[in-house]
């Protein structure tokens, strides 16, 4: 595909560098003449240096011949109307950042499409209902769902006593017969690999496991969690992501939002009505105390600035909160804030990455998402018939090096993958992918032009 990314910062040059993995025709179009010289001296990538929303710089950047116009600069305004201009220029499809969906209507989106966007994406709204997700499965680190729930991806961390420490994918298979879960990678120190049926397991090993939803608790219990109830939230930031997650979430538990702007303080009082809305600075230790941080069961911590988040969630571990969750940015940051204890990173990059890189793909994969724990994906494919996948039973595919089957959704079934299962057409199947190994996926799962 030949497509256009403009942006104005790290969003779009991560999309572009995730995207050129899969051998797509990349331009970049971005204001920042330094940061594209950055790029053009690390890349093979096609960079111009100018306002995405300019008829010239689009006809520079041959938008008539575009498949995909990507906009993700952090003016919604302009997002807009780079792709109103692309589509009517001649791109194929487009995709608009804009900054909230809470307040766009099926006749505003409907609008949108009808002048040339075709979708809009908010990653501040998705990384709120990422949140609003993990308190209502607070033992996990990451959860991915797939096929409306039907299987869902799990990242949790191997705690001291659990029992599956010491223990063999094949002996704790043999202990407890037939399981509706399977590890689908490790991350250990500073490596991660796909297990093999003799692969034992590690206290503080982070494990990808595919699951059913009727086998949530007992996968817990093997990693050695505990249940968590989460009553009391104490939510740091009153930005969009901050408001979102309080919104979804005040009539249902108890929040407490810390915000230091007293302004916006003030629009938040307004818009919310069962949240108690704190002007103060949350890396103020006392004001914590004040405001009771040893009773709260959740923090969760998305200001613009990483370094509070972390500051933040490291406090409140420090009195005792079962669950910490912090907006971190900086993708070189995830690995080492949960390597020092906080339970959980969100990261607006990657949430956008997923979501995008998903409808650059073909029409074989359903589902996609760039894990934040580890530099891997999780992809949902469909069968089509007469694809490779679906000539042989599982173990006797020569899969992609670095990727591994996890599960098939077949209808309104779903089941764990094993060996002597075999891919039918239609199915979805659920393959967790180490980089580079996504564009030979997707051969495997597409029609055989000699079937």
């Amino acid at each position: 595909m030949d497509i256009i990314i403009a942006g104005d910062g790290e969003v779009g040059f991560y999309l572009a560098e995730a995207l050129s993995d899969s051998k797509h025709n990349i331009t970049i179009v971005d204001p920042h003449e330094e940061l594209l010289k950055m790029v053009e001296a690390h890349t093979d990538l096609m960079t111009i240096v100018g306002e995405s929303n300019s008829v010239s710089v689009l006809k520079q950047a041959n938008v008539e011949k575009a498949d995909l116009v990507i906009s993700v600069l952090h003016n919604e305004s302009i997002n807009i109307l780079t792709a109103i201009l692309a589509k009517k220029m001649g791109a194929k499809s487009t995709i608009a950042r804009v900054n909230t969906l809470e307040n766009v209507s099926k006749e505003s989106r409907k609008l949108y499409e009808e002048l040339g966007i075709d979708i809009l994406i908010s990653p501040e709204d998705i990384a709120g209902l990422e949140v609003i997700k993990l308190l209502a499965q607070p033992a996990a680190t990451e959860i991915y769902d797939l096929s409306d729930g039907q299987l869902s991806v799990f990242l949790i961390r191997i705690e001291a006593g659990a029992p599956a420490i010491g223990k063999t994918l094949n002996e704790i298979a043999a202990e407890n017969g037939s399981l509706d879960f399977r590890a689908v990678a490790v991350h250990r120190g500073l490596e991660t690999f796909l297990p093999t049926g003799n692969t034992s397991f590690r206290e503080n090993d982070m494990v990808y496991v595919i699951t059913k939803p009727e086998a949530m608790d007992e996968l817990m219990e093997m990693g050695g969690k505990k249940k968590m109830e989460i009553d009391n939230i104490m939510v740091v930031g009153g930005g969009r992501v901050g408001k979102v997650i309080s919104k979804r979430l005040e009539k249902d538990l108890n929040i407490k939002l810390i915000e230091q702007n007293a302004d916006r303080c003030m629009n938040l009082i307004d818009l919310l009505d069962d949240t108690l809305v704190i002007n103060g600075d949350a890396r103020d230790i006392n004001l914590l105390e004040d405001e009771g941080i040893d009773g709260v069961d959740a923090f969760i911590a998305v200001t613009n600035s990483p370094e509070t988040n972390i500051l933040t969630c490291l406090h409140a571990k420090k009195f005792g909160v079962k669950k910490t969750i912090a907006l971190v940015e900086n993708i070189d940051y995830i690995e080492i804030s949960q390597n020092i204890g906080i339970d959980t990173v969100i990261n607006k990059k990657l949430i956008a990455a997923s979501y995008i890189i998903k409808h650059s793909m073909g029409d074989e994969v359903s589902s996609f998402k760039c894990l934040s724990g580890i530099n891997s994906d999780i992809v949902e494919l469909v069968a089509k018939k007469g694809s490779p996948i679906t000539k042989k039973p599982i173990h006797e595919l020569k899969m992609p090096e670095g990727s591994i089957i996890g599960g098939i959704v077949r209808g309104d079934k779903s089941f764990i993958a094993l060996g002597k299962h075999q891919v039918e057409a239609g199915d979805k199947v659920v393959v967790f992918a180490l980089p580079g190994s996504t564009p030979k996926l997707e051969k495997m799962f597409m029609k055989s032009l000699f079937a």
